[in-house]
């Protein structure tokens, strides 16, 4: 099963408040808005998907339970990024002086916030057009590391702020750089 776009601006023209509503009072949806106020309906992801992304996490996670850096997020959380666009990335860290910076009630709802590292991890009907748009759109909103997963193709595309994508095949490790400073993944269990 596939993403549904569905373009509803010459019915209505969902605001912030009715948007968030909508996927509060739906909540076995996942619900993502683009900056062109489209809604785009996610399928729950299958088997392999999710195993991959709760490892993922779990790096992740276990990376800043350590440092304190910031804060980690799973993909039912939503970012309302500076564009305007609704998205839940996969895996996403925001770093902990821009968390601290909101107040409650932003903690709340969706994060009023653009993450500083994201990771997105194509499932087989995802459409990788689709998703490398959603990458350049997370840097373009200031995003500062993302790792795009395919795993069909056993790639890594590596998304910079400034810099042009860079794609490893079948790497067994990636380092966070300078964002997530001494973090380094293990991905054996990603391809296996």
């Amino acid at each position: 099963m596939t993403a549904i776009t569905l373009n509803l601006d010459s019915v209505i023209k969902l605001t912030r408040e009715e948007f968030y509503r909508l996927c509060t009072e739906n909540p076995d949806l996942k619900l993502e808005r683009n900056v062109q106020g489209e809604l785009i309906i996610m399928p729950p992801t299958g088997g392999e998907t999710g195993r991959s992304n709760v490892n993922l996490i779990l790096q992740v996670a276990l990376w800043n339970e350590q440092t304190r850096a910031g804060e980690v997020f799973d993909s039912s959380t939503g970012f309302t990024l500076p564009n305007g666009a609704d998205r839940s990335p996969d895996v996403s860290w925001v770093e902990k002086s821009r968390w601290d910076a909101l107040s409650k009630e932003q903690r709340e709802r969706f994060i009023p916030l653009c993450p500083d590292f994201v990771i997105e991890i194509m499932s087989p009907s995802d459409s990788l057009a689709k998703i490398q748009a959603k990458m350049t759109e997370y840097m373009a909103n200031g995003c500062r590391l993302g790792w795009l997963f395919n795993r069909k193709q056993q790639e890594v595309e590596i998304y910079r702020l400034g810099r042009e994508v860079e794609v490893l095949k079948s790497p067994q490790v990636l380092s966070g750089e300078n964002v997530l400073s001494g973090f380094v993944i293990n991905l054996q269990k990603i391809w296996s």
